[in-house]
């Protein structure tokens, strides 16, 4: 663990061009298809992250290779999915999920593990549908650390699974299912699915390498088996990672641009645009990117962010700077995150003199003056770029290990006083 951190506080409004890197969930969700695919795959703008580099060194020990190519890119050669391995999932939700399908298909068993607090996030859903489908699954606690008994292929049919505390539940099998004999049909059954947009963005990357998915009915997935085409694709700027910039607009005031920010994407946190504009800022989006101005103002908000989860830890901070209260809602599944994301933020946001109410399924806050503490982060990236954004208004603000922001974004603290110039 790194020494605290001493959160910068903004001097003067800010004018900043902040070039984001490539998007973490579409980046594991390309590797992924890149691995079970026919031919090679170059995937350019490829996120370096922590992460990133979990699956992508987990794909290889399951058979694939993937090397570095020009212009920042990944070049995915895939091959028969080997077993007899060991994939450490470190504390990525995308590699202990999105894998233990494509394990079934190995030659062999294949060991899953991963960081302490990797052991109490949940895998139930995605272990009981394998076996549904017909693979036999070692693991006693339906958590981490398991094994998948891969016997090279997998018959595949349909699953009835509740997704209600991950969508990631359904990603996972969508993925692979391509390859499995008779594909996959996936029914929810249960409370929402959260995060909606992210299974949208799984469908969206299966139809690019030509895989046949039909969503037309709520609540069900179906993939037809066949072959998957090799991808050559530019991975969009992360732009949940690109919240806390952008909410530093709104916290002191002037402006930041992100380049790149799509017109149209899948990604949920294009949500920030409207979020943004709710709490005060002037946001535009054209050919140069997205610009958002702020004056130092933030305005309270009720907000669901059911579909875009990602962004409470962004929201909040903005919220114990607002002029008035903020409703956080539709977010209960974020407790199953890097870390209980609701009781996190209500411990630390209340230590710094903010009023929070810790509710099932979301948080209600409402701001005081603050004092300057050591914000603890909890191994969760988005806690610590939620304490840089409180740390421009309040002085001596300290964040705890910020360097567990290369999780999904190696380099922060030096993009963030980039910014501050």
């Amino acid at each position: 663990m790194s020494a605290a951190w001493a959160a910068p506080t903004a001097q003067r409004p800010l004018d900043a061009v902040v070039r984001i890197p490539g998007s973490k969930s579409l980046t594991n969700r390309y590797l992924v298809i890149a691995a079970l695919a026919e031919h090679p795959s170059v995937l350019r703008s490829a996120l370096r992250s922590r992460d990133t580099f979990l699956m992508a060194d987990a794909l290889r020990r399951l058979g694939a290779s993937i090397a570095d190519g020009p212009d920042e890119s990944w070049v995915v050669t895939p091959a028969r999915v080997r077993g007899h391995t060991t994939v450490d999932c470190g504390l990525a939700g995308t590699v202990m999920r999105f894998l233990p399908p494509l394990a079934a298909l190995a030659d062999g068993p294949v060991r899953f593990d991963g960081d302490e607090q990797a052991r109490s996030r949940p895998m139930g859903p995605v272990l009981d549908a394998l076996r549904a489908l017909g693979v036999t699954v070692d693991s006693p606690s339906d958590a981490l650390p398991f094994v998948i008994a891969g016997s090279g292929s997998v018959r595949g049919g349909r699953v009835v699974l509740d997704a209600s505390r991950s969508s990631q539940f359904v990603s996972a099998l969508l993925l692979s299912g391509a390859r499995y004999d008779e594909g996959v049909t996936i029914v929810h059954d249960g409370k929402p699915v959260p995060s909606q947009p992210h299974i949208d963005m799984t469908v969206a990357t299966l139809r690019q390498a030509g895989i046949t998915v039909d969503d037309s009915q709520a609540n069900c997935w179906k993939v037809a088996a066949g072959p998957i085409c090799g991808l050559d694709v530019t991975v969009e700027p992360d732009l949940s990672n690109a919240g806390p910039f952008l909410a530093a607009a709104l916290a002191a005031g002037g402006r930041v641009r992100v380049p790149g920010w799509p017109t149209a994407t899948t990604q949920a946190g294009d949500l920030l645009r409207d979020v943004l504009t709710h709490m005060g800022g002037a946001v535009d989006l054209d050919s140069d990117g997205l610009s958002v101005v702020g004056d130092g103002t933030v305005h309270g908000i009720d907000v669901d962010l059911h579909d875009a989860s990602e962004l409470t830890p962004t929201v909040a901070a903005l919220a114990v700077l607002a002029d008035g209260p903020t409703w956080i809602r539709g977010v209960a599944h974020i407790r199953g995150h890097e870390t209980d994301r609701l009781a996190a933020l209500s411990t630390e946001l209340s230590a710094l003199g903010a009023t929070v109410r810790e509710a099932p399924d979301g948080l209600h806050i409402v701001p005081k003056p603050l004092r300057g503490r050591l914000f603890h982060t909890y191994h969760d990236h988005r806690m610590a770029t939620a304490g840089a954004i409180i740390g421009l208004r309040v002085p001596d603000l300290t964040v705890e290990n910020i360097e567990t922001t290369g999780k999904t974004l190696p380099g922060f603290s030096g993009l963030w006083e980039e910014m501050l110039g």
